[in-house]
């Protein structure tokens, strides 16, 4: 079963050049199962830290930190990752060689639109698809919670769209946790159930969207409200140190 995750004052440094710099400070939220959360501020604000931090790739320095044991986590990076040398079908079964022609990867080969192409290399694809392959290897590893970090940075506006929307068809042909890192405010407003509005390391705001389906038309009053609202927010954060 799907698990959530919560931190609660949770504080994180780096040491540059001699300088202690505070990326988290007090940080405390949740990430609800079963939904995606977004993480949104300015560059240096912390996001990709706690990225990796509920990834178990980096420690912290104090607060608490509570997820199940048990749970399988996988990540989406901003970059494919694909090794070139291996299809698409290998590299979406990379660990788990015994599956590459079974029923299981075929389906997830299906779920991300990727019929067709098992025997491409990653240099034969698009961008788009290369990165829906990457989503592909993540869901053959079956994780209950799935991190992505900006995973549609990179990608012109029209292949953004498709992608958000294969990500939303397949959040609910699944019900796995997300944790999606992004700059953009309409690509919160699209994807999330939950904004987390970052600041100073801290959290500066949080928007439940729980309430709005899918999918969402960005022109209705009620995203049209919450756009302002959390152009506000993101505002506010403007006059903060940039760590």
């Amino acid at each position: 079963m799907t698990r959530g995750v919560k931190m609660i004052g949770l504080c994180k440094s780096f040491t540059v050049a001699g300088k202690k710099i505070d990326v988290l400070k007090d940080f405390s939220a949740s990430f609800p199962e079963e939904r995606v959360t977004v993480l949104l501020g300015k560059s240096g604000c912390g996001k990709t830290t706690l990225i990796r931090i509920i990834a178990g790739l980096e420690d912290f320095g104090g607060g608490k930190l509570e997820k199940p044991q048990c749970e399988k986590i996988g990540i989406v990076f901003q970059e494919p990752r694909l090794m070139p040398w291996l299809t698409v079908a290998e590299n979406i079964a990379f660990g788990k060689k015994t599956e590459l022609g079974g029923e299981k990867i075929a389906k997830i080969i299906e779920l991300v639109n990727l019929a067709g192409f098992e025997r491409a290399y990653p240099h034969q694809l698009s961008g788009g698809m290369q990165q829906r392959a990457a989503i592909a290897r993540t869901l053959m590893h079956d994780p209950e919670m799935i991190l992505m970090d900006e995973p549609f940075a990179s990608l012109d506006y029209f292949i953004r769209e498709t992608l958000q929307n294969k990500l939303i068809e397949i959040h609910r042909a699944t019900g796995k946790s997300v944790v999606f890192v992004t700059h953009s405010v309409d690509e919160a407003l699209i994807l999330g159930h939950k904004i987390i509005v970052i600041g100073e390391g801290r959290v500066q705001k949080e928007f439940d969207l729980t309430a709005c389906p899918y999918p969402r038309d960005l022109l209705c009053e009620e995203l049209i409200a919450a756009k302002k609202e959390v152009l506000a927010a993101i505002k506010q954060t403007e006059s903060l140190p940039t760590l």
